[in-house]
């Protein structure tokens, strides 16, 4: 399955904080981008773990969006 992911810079932190916007209280964190990375897959699974066990499987959106940057 694929998850949009958004990566924030947390300068208090001095890492990286990662959110998952289609599971609502889904995040994660990391000293580094790869760090936060594997901790957000491991919050995932975590989360879809307790939606099934709950008798709530997780239906996917039909609709994808994403977020980038543009140069201006």
């Amino acid at each position: 399955m694929k998850f949009q992911v958004i990566f924030t810079y947390d300068s208090e932190y001095l890492g990286y904080v990662a959110e998952v916007p289609e599971l609502p209280g889904c995040l994660s964190q990391g000293q580094t981008l790869d760090e936060a990375i594997e901790n957000i897959k491991d919050a995932i699974k975590g989360y879809l773990h307790v939606l099934e066990k709950h008798g709530k499987p997780y239906v996917p959106k039909e609709s994808q969006s994403f977020v980038g940057e543009v140069l201006v």
